[in-house]
Parts: structure tokens; sequence; C-alpha cells
């Protein structure tokens, strides 16, 4: 963007009674931001879904200087800003109509063409869920997800500093200005997400952490990624807040099962019973129902990594299969969603509790 046109979005921002919905309807009127600040009040005034009291103050000049002021400070302290009709704006976050106009973003940001997943839950984190969280960003890994979450205590940073642990893109989803970091204790991270992703938020350099911040903020986790996993919640939180925005825009939804009358399983629980979120026991569920594929190479690394899981019985099962069974074994892999050597020993688990009819005799001659 060019330094006018930036500035003159910035005072669409910084406009007491103009939200984003109204923004875009001035912006789509005028043909540009610019175009807003030239045209004459009584016209704006005319535009269907406008009217006075959302026009007030909007001329103002104390609203340009707080927009050179930002605009400034954006200069100095090496800000990326993404407007909304950009191509570098994220794509999911394009098809909500109450997206931010104005996103400021740093460290190294890389959201084209990738696969985008928000993960949020609980600040009351227990070790159950701290392990889910590592075990599914280790399974997702080969797919090379940005992980995006709110940076926050629990949930939020236990799956970011995962992310970071295998080489994932991560992305702090902020409700303040990019010239602090909440919580402070958090700051120790920062240079590493910097490194492995980095930040975004929609707020000012004068916008502190408050409370109605976070419930904005939460729009764009939800908004900017294709699912949303919650991992654990309470009956009410912000996660909440976060996953019903998600279900709202018509994306999946996922949630972690807990135990019936677990106080941080009752969010996730009520979420599936509502049919509001899938299922989530392993991020194999997630692959399967987004239709993610993982590539030849890819697929390749992940067998030779878990192959080491099978007894020597499943290794047998495994090598016939390959050799006898592949076009049958393929075909049971696509269909689950797994990988070949799982398949196979799959296929036995369910011939050895009678579901399904049982399988050649010549199979346990190669054990």
């Amino acid at each position: 963007m060019i330094n006018s046109e930036l500035i003159a979005v910035l005072r669409l921002q910084n406009a007491p009674y103009i939200g984003d919905v109204t923004a875009k309807k001035l912006i789509a009127h005028c043909g540009s931001p610019e175009a807003v600040f030239d045209d004459k009040l009584h016209h704006l005034k005319k535009i269907d879904g406008i009217g006075t009291a959302k026009l007030k103050g909007l001329f103002d000049s104390e609203h340009l200087e707080a927009a050179q002021a930002e605009y400034q400070f954006i200069l100095e302290n090496d800000i990326t800003c993404s407007y909304f009709m950009d191509s570098d704006y994220p794509s999911y976050l394009k098809h909500c109509i109450d997206s931010p106009i104005l996103l400021f973003m740093r460290g190294n940001l890389d959201l084209e063409a990738r696969k985008i997943i928000s993960v949020v839950g609980t600040r009351n984190v227990t070790s159950y869920g701290m392990a889910f969280c590592e075990a599914f960003i280790e399974d997702i890994a080969p797919l090379n997800p940005i992980i995006v979450s709110g940076f926050a205590y629990g949930v939020d940073i236990c799956i970011q500093k995962a992310a970071m642990k295998h080489g994932l893109q991560t992305i702090g989803c902020l409700a303040h200005g990019l010239n602090q970091i909440y919580p402070k204790v958090h700051s120790r991270y920062m240079t590493d997400v910097e490194k492995n992703g980095g930040f975004l938020s929609e707020f000012w350099s004068t916008q502190n952490p408050d409370r109605e911040n976070f419930l904005k903020r939460n729009r764009i986790i939800a908004g900017m990624s294709e699912a949303t996993v919650v991992v654990e919640s309470a009956e009410r939180g912000g996660s909440l807040v976060t996953a019903n925005m998600a279900h709202g825009y018509n994306r999946d939804v996922f949630a972690v099962p807990g135990r019936a009358g677990d106080k941080f399983s009752s969010g996730c629980n009520n979420l599936i019973k509502q049919q509001k979120a899938h299922m989530l026991t392993s991020a194999a569920d997630l692959i399967y129902l987004l239709d993610w594929e993982l590539e030849k190479e890819e697929t390749k690394t992940v067998q030779k990594q878990l192959f080491i899981e099978l007894d020597e019985t499943e290794k047998s099962i495994y090598t016939y299969l390959q050799k006898e069974g592949k076009q049958l074994l393929d075909s049971i892999a696509l269909e689950c969603s797994l990988p070949v050597f799982k398949a196979s020993s799959t296929l036995l688990n369910m011939e050895m509790k009678g579901i399904i009819r049982p399988l050649p005799g010549k199979l346990f001659e190669a054990i």
C-alpha cells in the first residue's frame, strides 16, 4: 500500500463509530480508502446502511493526527500491514464479513497456500491436555501446517511451543498492539516465535489487552484458519467463544473428548454433544475429515518413523500383505486415512475380533 492509502485506512480504523463492516461498505462505495475522505459528508450519509450516527467524527483532525502517528510507529518498528483487499491478507479471513480491514504483522509469516489450524483451550491446561498437544503436533508435523493460537497461558503456549519444537510456523494472535506482549512472562518466547512465524494483531500500539479486545481477537483466530481445535475447556470460556465463531463461519471445529464430569473437558464434550464439533482423538481424525494428504516423500518418512511401533507379528503381516494383498491394503489405507502399515495391523485386529470375515489361511503361514 502507498503511504496515503495506508493512512486513510488507519483513519477509518480509528473513527469512533465505524467498524469493519461499515468501513468496507464505505470503501466499496467510494472505490478506495482515500476516496472516502475525498467525498462529501452528505454523499456518504446516503449510502445504504450508513447514516449520520456512524459518520460522526469521521473527518475530525484528531483521527488524522492519530493515524499519522501510528503510521510512523509502523515504519520505525518493522511492522508489515495487510489490507483486506491485498493478496497477502489471510485467504480464509477474507470470507468473514466482520474481518479487520487492516492487520499488523511482525516476524517471518508466510500465509500463502498453506494449511492453517487454530488451536485453543483452557489456561489451566492439565497433563492430559499437554500430552495431547505434543502428540497432535508430532503427528501432524509432516503436513507442515501453520499453527495459530492466542499466545496465552495454558493450551495456547503449550501448542505453540510444540509447533516450534517440530519446526512448524506458528502465529500468536494478540489482543493488543505489537509494542507489548501479554502475558509478560511469555516475552521469553517472542524471539523464537518470530523466527518460526510471528505475531498478528488488528490493534494499534496505543491499545492495551483490555477484556473486550480478547473477544475481538477470537474472531481472527477462528476466521483465518481452515479448522479450529479445542483441546480442553470448561463450560464457559474464551475458547468456546472461538469455537462458536468458527462454527458460525462454517469452518470445521474439532474438540478433544474427556471424562464425563471432568471440569476442563465439559466444554469440549458439550461441543461434541451439540454437534458443533467433530470428536478429535488424534491428528488422523482431522487429516481424514479435512481430506488432507501427505506428499509421497513425507509419507515415506512417517512410515519409517512409526514402523518401529509394530511388534514382530504385525511386521510379518505387513510384509505379507505388501507382497500378496497390496491392492486390498491400499484400498483400506485410503478409505480409513491410515498409513499402510497401520492398515495391515488393523486388518488383523478386526479379523480376530470377528468384525470382518476370516482372512485367507495362508496369511498366517507368513507369520
